[in-house]
């Protein structure tokens, strides 16, 4: 699966211009609340609703011009550019008077040909969808097959909602398990999936979630007569006597989520997860950091965090720092040259803390 290397989005929300911006394979963004790293975020849900038929529509809801920069009076359209390997893609989303976005001036390229084909412009649905339908379309060779699938291989996960009433606490339908929800909501099916096929995986996981939980024994993994689960479990000590999930701390159910995302047998292209450390305990954090790491030897992460305890375990070069200047979000990827002297007595949350590595909270 082609990597998501480079990215220009121009008028996109809080993100007035970001041209050629390289993405690795790890990359933290850091930065205060406002800054712009949920916007980014959002930008790559926007770009996989797109990749449905009808889904730009049903993103936008009708509100297309909060999604341009300033408004539609400062930003006419939204630019979009994306590098995936020897792959690229190219669009611009204009408003339409109802409120959506019509696709213009779609491109695919294949760079070390130079070869440009456009795709065209007034539509409600990328072209590159039809492209999918097309004779020959599912052979390796062909750059529309790498672009769709690198796109559609993203998976962006947010586990905030840990109520008593979220998915990830209640039953659900067994058949729902060959890969886990944005929102963990089908975790038991899902684990139940990985348990049966990939043993070694599920044993991966456990073993995660014994050293940030220790009193956690392993998963009680039973449909029940309806063909539907939950995320019971078994506490040590306590063999003969089922938990239920209602029973795991708001953090120990997203750590969960997060293990299970991070250590599946089959990752996506790239992996997004927004604020990964919410509810974690510091020492939660080191495990959380070594997941991301392993995941990023064999996939693309990019995770969004506030966290200085969590980028002390990340190199400095994987951090991007999330900014506002005028108003606009600013991203800048940190370079270790820079920080060589500081970096002899402080770790890299240190750094962010004393406003080393600057991109605190701004008064416009």
């Amino acid at each position: 699966m082609s990597s998501f290397d480079r990215l220009t989005i121009k008028g996109f929300k809080s993100i007035q211009e970001l041209v050629d911006f390289d993405l690795k394979r790890l990359n933290v963004l850091i930065g205060a609340n406002g800054a712009g790293k949920s916007n980014f975020i959002e930008f790559f849900r926007m770009i996989s609703a797109m990749m449905k038929p009808e889904g730009l529509k049903e993103f936008i809801a009708g509100s297309a011009d909060t999604f341009l920069f300033g408004g539609p009076k400062l930003t006419p359209c939204i630019e979009v550019k994306m590098c995936f390997g020897q792959n690229g893609y190219d669009f611009e989303l204009a408003p339409t008077i109802d409120g959506f976005f019509l696709i213009n001036n779609e491109k695919r390229h294949h760079f070390p040909l130079s070869a440009t084909r456009n795709l065209g412009s007034g539509n409600f649905s990328p072209q590159l969808l039809n492209d999918k339908e097309g004779e020959g379309f599912h052979s390796k060779h062909n750059p529309s097959w790498h672009t769709y699938n690198a796109i559609t291989s993203w998976k962006i996960y947010h586990f905030h909602d840990t109520s008593k009433e979220a998915g990830m606490r209640r039953y659900n339908d067994q058949a729902h398990n060959k890969v886990l929800f944005m929102d963990g909501s089908n975790i038991a099916p899902f684990l139940l999936n990985v348990k049966q096929t990939c043993p070694d995986a599920y044993s991966e996981m456990i073993n995660a979630l014994r050293l940030v939980i220790p009193f956690f024994d392993d998963f009680l993994l039973e449909p029940n007569s309806n063909e539907k689960l939950r995320l019971n479990w078994r506490q040590k000590g306590l063999k003969d006597y089922p938990m239920r999930p209602t029973l795991l701390s708001d953090g120990s159910i997203r750590f969960v989520c997060l293990a299970a995302a991070l250590l599946q047998p089959e990752l996506p292209s790239t992996i997004i997860i927004d604020e990964p450390e919410l509810g974690l305990h510091p020492g939660a954090l080191a495990i959380l950091a070594e997941l991301i790491e392993d995941a990023s030897r064999r996939t693309q992460v990019i995770i969004s965090t506030q966290s200085p305890a969590l980028i002390d375990h990340f190199a400095i070069n994987d951090v991007i720092v999330v900014s506002r200047k005028n108003g606009a979000s600013t991203f800048k990827r940190l370079d270790e040259k820079d920080f060589n002297v500081w970096l002899e007595e402080y770790s890299v949350g240190e750094l962010w803390t004393k406003d080393v590595i600057t991109g605190g909270p701004v008064h416009e």
